[in-house]
């Protein structure tokens, strides 16, 4: 298979990772999938930091993206020319909130094949050794097996938590189609080993807690200002207290209206008697 041929090396890594958690390490085969999962977490950890800084710099200018969407929602050519040159103009990049999962697909296939041939290549040389993950499901039968259901539910959960969490700066429609796709995928992915399963269970937990801590890091987008229409009194108009706010300068009275000029009368000077 050429995928398979190309990610080699990549197997080749994943495998021996493995074992130096098992026979290193001293971890069960399950619990080195999970340690596994935290060595390739923190490895993309710099690329995680760009996510981050994307995703602010998205929220940042949220409200100039939805007017332009607004505004040239009847021309769906001209929203993305428009969008496109905001992008240019902000230096902004939407695919970098992507990399960290672009990054893991080869991860992940090249873990898969792994675990196909784990019991022709790997426990061979470890034979007491236990395929078991919490005594529940075997890492390397599929997850139909057992109680394999009950890890796909907790996929599917973990999944949604992680979409809801790094979605933020998507639109609603987008956002429903990528909440849609973890239970989409559950007819394959019931048919991946459990073992590969556990291993994206445990990055979604990965993200849920990366998206906790950055919900907590990026600062809220300031709400727009409430537009005014032509009812609406002026704000000296509206009654109060009379306070203005702070550091807004003192305002001038206004000038009394021009009225008619006033007629000075002059007295007469009366003559000197002779």
């Amino acid at each position: 298979m050429i995928i398979a041929g190309v990610l080699t090396p990549l197997e080749d890594i994943l495998r021996e990772v493995l074992e130096w958690l098992h026979g290193g390490v001293g971890l069960p085969w399950a619990w080195a999938i999970v340690g596994l999962t935290v060595i390739v977490r923190m490895l993309l950890v710099p690329l995680t930091v760009k996510q981050i800084h994307s995703m602010m710099h998205l929220q940042r200018h949220a409200p100039q993206m939805k007017e332009i969407q607004r505004r040239y929602k009847h021309d769906r050519q001209r929203m993305n020319e428009e969008l496109m040159r905001f992008y240019r103009e902000h230096r902004i990049n939407p695919a970098a909130s992507c990399l960290p999962i672009l990054f893991q697909i080869p991860i992940f296939i090249g873990l898969f094949f792994v675990l196909r041939d784990f019991e022709k290549e790997v426990l061979p040389q470890y034979p007491k050794s236990a395929v078991d993950w919490l005594n529940l499901v075997d890492i390397t039968e599929k997850a139909t097996i057992g109680w394999g259901p009950l890890l796909v539910v907790i996929y599917v959960v973990s999944q949604l938590s992680s979409i809801w969490l790094t979605s933020t700066t998507m639109d609603k429609t987008q956002r429903t189609i990528m909440m849609a796709l973890p239970v989409l995928f559950v007819p394959f992915i019931v048919n991946f080993p459990s073992g590969l399963v556990l291993y994206w269970v445990t990055t979604n937990l990965w993200t849920v807690g990366q998206g906790l801590v950055t919900r907590r890091l990026v600062p809220r987008t300031p709400p727009a200002p409430p537009k005014r229409s032509s009812r609406t009194p002026p704000r000296d108009e509206r009654g109060g207290d009379g306070a203005r706010p702070e550091g807004e300068p003192p305002r001038k009275p206004a000038p009394e209206a021009a009225g008619p000029p006033r007629r000075v009368r002059r007295k007469k000077k009366k003559r000197a008697r002779r």
